[in-house]
């Protein structure tokens, strides 16, 4: 049986909405998980989030850069306190700081070892804000991959406001395991899927 002329109206305008919505996802999804910050001229210290291997080694490289542009006085890097193998991490973090870019450089990093139960945005900005207050820097510049700026600027804020002296801006670099368009790249896909869920909890208080 052929639908009734409304039915099939209603549908097709159903259907059309539908494309458009999947047509604008493809299209500007990368907008939904990414935002971008004006930068401070200057800030006590510029941070760089744990990640994979690949993507923490970007976050790294971007935040020397703000450290020997002078944007950044001190960086500190968020490491757990052992490998795998249960070797001590800032020694071996040192060594490659110093390797890759200098004694120069790597004498004015710090570091922020995080108990083993750290899993999340949330768990590492509670822990790595507690070694920002030791130190008692009010200015932080967080550097994390493009796709994870939204929902850690919101996370890291949400953490420092009960400090107000606390001021926290947010960076990206581009991340090597997320591609464009990510919709063409398996790898990309399951990343912006994974982090837009992520990101619709945290929106919800999670």
């Amino acid at each position: 049986m052929f639908l009734p002329m409304k039915a099939f109206r209603r549908t097709l305008l159903l259907l059309s909405l539908v494309i458009i919505m999947v047509g604008c996802l493809l299209v500007w999804g990368d907008s939904l998980l990414m935002v971008t910050e004006p930068l401070p001229q200057h800030v006590d210290v510029v941070v760089a989030l744990q990640g994979s291997i690949r993507a923490e080694r970007a976050r790294i490289a971007g935040s020397m850069d703000f450290l020997r542009g002078g944007i950044a006085a001190r960086a500190l890097l968020s490491v757990p306190q052992e490998s795998f193998w249960g070797e001590s991490v800032p020694p071996i973090a040192r060594a490659y700081l110093q390797r890759n870019y200098g004694a120069d450089v790597a004498a004015r990093v710090d570091f922020c070892e995080t108990s083993a139960n750290v899993n999340s945005t949330a768990q590492e900005a509670q822990e790595s804000i507690s070694c920002i207050r030791q130190h008692q820097w009010k200015s932080i510049l967080v550097v994390t991959s493009d796709y994870h700026t939204r929902r850690a600027r919101l996370l890291w804020r949400r953490i420092s406001k009960s400090d107000p002296d606390i001021h926290v801006w947010i960076q990206g670099v581009a991340d090597p395991e997320f591609e464009h368009p990510w919709w063409r790249h398996r790898q990309s896909a399951k990343i912006w899927i994974l982090e837009f869920v992520k990101l619709i909890w945290a929106m919800c208080g999670g």
